[in-house]
């Protein structure tokens, strides 16, 4: 397999880092990296060095999506597909590679100007266990399925469906969502492994990313989170409810980027085969308006 196979890690350019610091530690319950700096902080959420790069940008908006292969033979299969479909990338230099904790990696971006790291080769710390920023009833769910899943600013979706086609990914229109009698949203999800969907695209966006997702194995942990962050005054943007598609039940909040985070629970595999929906199985109110 050639193409990608997770969501790896995602860098996130943030102008308030104190403030994300406690946001994801204290809050959501990633684990703050002990080789963090004042400039750059790496967040875990399970073995792996990092899920999750924060470097001090004022753009707080993504700086890259880091999609995995599965090694080097892939990583230069997919070298050869770019090149054969006149698609721009680069290659990084050791040391940039080194800095994202990966063997290899090159950097491109997608048809709506996403800009996208491709690596192999993550650095895995099974010596440090993963240890949760705060007390949490399970864990979060990553494994073969990556980080979770991000949805990002679009153009035109046949585009970015033929794009994440090419890089390996397989998907289709989810959901046809009725707004007026003569407007539809609809909603594009690609997948690359179990998990029902890594990237996912269609709704309007002010920054490069509209949310990211983290999944946790224990219900309590939604609730514990959606406590704690409403009690620490951050905006629930989207009320508690259950998705059609993945049938995650999850709420969103505003993240101290302005960009929504979503805690999910029991988000069903992928299944592989094309089906649509006009609505969520129930709730997910919107109480902040559309997504920012």
């Amino acid at each position: 397999m050639s193409g990608v196979t997770e969501l790896g890690y995602v860098r996130l350019g943030v102008s308030d880092l104190a403030k994300w610091r406690d946001f994801a530690g204290r809050l959501v319950g990633l684990e703050v990296g002990a080789d963090s700096t004042d400039d750059v902080v790496y967040l875990r959420a399970d073995a792996w060095h990092h899920r999750l790069i924060l470097e001090r940008d004022a753009s707080d908006d993504i700086l890259a999506a880091g999609l995995r292969v599965a090694g080097p033979g892939e990583f230069r299969a997919l070298q050869d597909t770019l090149r054969a479909a006149g698609v721009a990338f680069e290659v990084a230099d050791a040391e940039t590679a080194g800095r994202r904790c990966v063997l290899e990696m090159l950097s491109l971006s997608d048809p709506a100007g996403n800009p996208l790291e491709i690596f192999h080769g993550p650095r895995v710390d099974t010596h440090r266990p993963f240890y949760p920023g705060r007390g949490m009833f399970g864990k979060f769910v990553t494994g073969n399925g990556g980080l979770g899943h991000m949805m990002l600013r679009h153009g035109d979706l046949g585009e970015m469906h033929a794009f994440y086609t090419l890089l390996g990914m397989r998907g289709s229109i989810e959901y046809k969502v009725p707004v007026t009698p003569e407007f539809t949203v609809e909603i594009l999800f690609m997948h690359c492994n179990q998990r029902d969907h890594s990237l996912a695209f269609g709704l309007p966006s002010q920054r490069r990313v509209n949310h990211i997702m983290f999944e946790v194995s224990e219900l309590d942990d939604v609730f514990l989170a959606f406590a704690l962050l409403r009690d620490a005054g951050y905006e629930i943007a989207i009320l508690p409810g259950k998705h059609a598609n993945d049938q995650m039940f999850s709420f969103y909040c505003i993240s101290p980027s302005g960009f929504q985070v979503e805690i999910g629970w029991g988000g069903r595999p992928a299944s592989h085969q094309s089906e649509y929906y006009v609505g969520d199985t129930y709730g997910h109110e919107f109480t902040a308006g559309r997504p920012a």
